[in-house]
């Protein structure tokens, strides 16, 4: 049945092996991020060999994570509403807000636990952590107090929401803030976690700063790309995951809509390229199951055209191949793309062991 997702268990592996070879090699360890692929047990499995650290963004997927003896990170700050999973299925959250942190430990104590904090710090992405110092060390006071949490870490999230790069200057000021915490409170801080795939490129070129000493990848682990570059890692498979998707229909068509134009269905106003009358394939799959704007051709003369909630519109006029109605096409796809396809319900997963 289609659509579905291929995921290639042994390049996924071979991948995993090369970002923690790069991480151990500059001295940083490895939180491996398994959100991008919802916590799928084949391929948790495999992380769990290589990672220091599983991270995630939902609680539900930490469940997945229970039968691997790896410590566990909660990524996304935590719900007031989730603390009693949250404690039961992480050892570790990343956090910024203390009337939460009371909550955590609070729990932590009814389950005779002590539960560990990583301080989110704002660098400038404007996405959660501190972006004010004294509110940081406001809070630090306070947690202190606390019997049943204990702080070993700070960290920042980069280029997710404002599009702003990790670099030896933002980077510098995280790293500040840890020194701070030790001189001020005598808290040890032995994670300073400096972003995500993103920051990858950092060590690329030798410029991470050595005090940073975690990173939380998971993109790059599926795709083999640098994000900030867009450079695809010689040493990495691109195709760990990859979509197929059936043509149900084939029909020559003018390349630009006919009529007065209002908005699409997805309130949007979409331009198109006058290209005359091409060949066009339209194929089982939407915005309900993936990117569109995130899906590239194996067939590289295949030109996405734009997608509605179930369909997905290719123009096939310049590929040397002959498709038919039921024929299969496949698609390499970017990071939104996985992470929309992994949730959908309505995308199969299939797992090989390929070459």
């Amino acid at each position: 049945m289609y659509p579905r997702i291929v995921v290639d268990l042994k390049k996924y592996e071979h991948n995993v092996i090369k970002i923690k070879e790069k991480l151990h090699g500059a001295g940083i360890s490895y939180t491996l991020v398994t959100k991008v692929f919802c916590a799928f047990p084949a391929l948790a499995e495999v992380a769990a060999k290589h990672a220091d650290y599983l991270g995630d963004s939902r609680v539900d997927n930490l469940i997945n994570l229970a039968p691997f003896d790896v410590p566990k990170v909660l990524l996304r700050v935590p719900m007031p509403s989730e603390i009693e999973a949250l404690v039961t299925y992480a050892d570790i959250s990343c956090v910024s807000e203390l009337s939460t942190i009371k909550k955590i430990d609070q729990e932590a104590a009814k389950q005779g636990k002590i539960h560990r904090l990583i301080l989110m710090n704002d660098l400038g992405d404007l996405r959660e952590g501190y972006f004010y110092e004294e509110e940081l060390f406001a809070d630090v006071k306070e947690i202190l107090k606390l019997k049943n949490v204990e702080i070993i870490g700070v960290a920042s999230n980069l280029c997710c929401f404002g599009g702003i790069m990790a670099t030896p200057e933002n980077l510098a000021v995280l790293i500040g803030r840890a020194e701070k915490l030790k001189d001020r409170f005598g808290i040890d801080v032995k994670l300073i976690s400096g972003g995500a795939s993103t920051s990858l490129y950092l060590i690329d070129r030798g410029i991470m700063p050595e005090k940073i000493n975690n990173l939380r990848v998971g993109d790059c682990a599926v795709s083999g790309n640098e994000y900030n570059f867009d450079h695809d890692y010689e040493d990495m498979y691109q195709d760990v995951i990859t979509l197929e998707a059936e043509i149900v229909e084939l029909k020559r068509k003018p390349s630009v809509p006919i009529g007065k134009q209002g908005m699409d269905a997805f309130r949007g106003t979409p331009v198109f390229e006058d290209r005359g009358v091409t060949k066009r394939a339209l194929l089982a799959c939407g915005r309900q199951d993936i990117d569109h704007t995130q899906l590239m051709p194996l067939d590289d003369k295949i030109i996405v055209l734009g997608a509605s909630s179930d369909h997905l519109l290719v123009d096939i006029e310049d590929s040397a191949a002959t498709y038919g109605v039921g024929d299969i096409l496949s698609f390499r796809l970017g990071y939104s793309a996985i992470l929309r396809a992994t949730t959908s319900a309505y995308v199969r997963k299939v797992y090989i062991n390929g070459d």
